[in-house]
């Protein structure tokens, strides 16, 4: 027989337990940029994701910031950096924010000059301390300290590049498209879409210019290829390059600086003959499986699995529910994947199952006029 005395602490023992599962399931937040084109209509957003069923709650927004099409975070998520991307020579910046998780506020601190025309990618080092921003256009990668208080500091370092590749259209000079660090931040690698190069230098952190000449300063991309993104699997051994022109991505085995090519292998069915987008690219926290997405005629995230030895086997496709899913994030946990259509300005979220890889649509669709990229960060 159950006595009072002990319904009641069962109660309260169950009434802890489901406030700790909602405290947790409200501690990631996703942060959106777009290009708004406009300062007056809001460019950042930020949701909390709720990690149980997948909902997404507007907490904030920031307007008087142009097309801040792509965002990085600090390490310690305190600081939101965002690309400015403009096609206007000499207008491309760099902005930065500080965000306040109890305030649940994000301000914008300060930007420089990007270095050249269109910015599009950024990354922190793990110290915090410098930013690394990628300029499509001009084909360009520019250096900025970044100072205790979390502003960006007048560039340090700028290396434009000139070389283009085989297209004429699409490859007529260089084009940086991201900027990544090797697993140990003591190497940097620029997937460079417009000279099929995955460009590649030491990085001091020490020095006032960290970017240092590499013994092997880039790594060939077959041609024609166009890399754009690229990530590293979770043991620091093997590296991944999605590649936008061929609908492809590229395996590599990664050690001290360098790619040696391992496979090569479609992002689309064998159906699929030309008019490839391909995007973006990610692998789950316990690197079991890596999810690419396609625009064009696609439309959707392809699913892989990763085998020991780094080599991928295609396992399935995801619609993503909209038009030209330009970048999609994994929340630290992988649990849940969330697109961004920026064609048609909805966010979709995912959740996924660890053990075969698949995504299945949860919660409410978002509508974010032109949202072009989520970051996901757990506080």
């Amino acid at each position: 027989m159950i006595t009072n005395n002990i319904k009641k602490k069962i109660i309260l023992l169950l009434t802890t337990i489901l406030a700790c599962i909602n405290l947790y399931s409200q501690d990631n937040y996703a942060f959106f940029g777009s290009y708004n084109w406009d300062k007056t209509t809001n460019g950042i957003y930020v949701y909390q994701l709720d990690t149980i069923n997948g909902r997404l709650k507007k907490i904030t927004t920031v307007k008087n910031i142009t097309n801040p099409s792509f965002l990085t975070l600090s390490p310690n998520g305190k600081y939101v950096y965002a690309c400015n991307e403009s096609k206007t020579p000499n207008a491309g910046r760099v902005s930065s924010f500080e965000f306040n998780p109890e305030k649940k506020t994000l301000t914008f601190m300060n930007s420089q000059r990007s270095g050249s025309e269109n910015p599009v990618y950024l990354t922190v080092h793990k110290n915090g301390k410098w930013l690394i921003n990628g300029n499509y256009t001009e084909g360009s990668v520019s250096v900025y300290p970044i100072a205790e208080d979390g502003k960006i500091e007048p560039i340090a370092q700028n290396f434009q590049y000139t070389e283009g590749s085989v297209d004429p259209k699409r490859q007529d000079r260089s084009h940086i498209h991201s900027t990544v660090f090797s697993p140990n931040y003591d190497y940097i690698f620029f997937p460079d879409l417009g000279a099929d190069k995955i460009r590649c230098y030491q990085f001091d952190a020490n020095q006032s210019q960290p970017l240092q000449t590499a013994e092997n300063p880039f790594a060939k991309a077959p041609l024609e290829s166009g890399p754009r993104h690229f990530t590293f699997h979770p043991n620091g051994k093997f590296g991944y390059c999605i590649e936008e022109l061929s609908g492809t991505i590229s395996v590599y085995k990664y050690e001290n600086g360098n790619l040696d090519p391992l496979q090569r292998i479609n992002t689309h069915p064998e159906s699929l003959k030309s008019g490839f987008e391909s995007s973006d690219i990610h692998i789950s926290p316990d690197g079991k499986f890596l999810y690419a997405s396609n625009r064009g005629q696609e439309n959707n995230i392809a699913i892989f699995s990763i085998a020991e030895d780094g080599t991928l086997k295609t396992i399935g496709y995801q619609s993503t529910l909209g038009e030209h899913p330009r970048v999609f994030a994994l929340n630290p946990s992988g649990s849940f994947l969330i697109a961004t259509n920026t064609g048609n300005g909805n966010v979709i979220v995912f959740k996924r199952d660890k053990e075969t890889g698949l995504l299945e649509k949860v919660g409410k669709k978002i509508k974010i006029r032109n949202v072009s990229c989520v970051q996901i960060k757990r506080y």
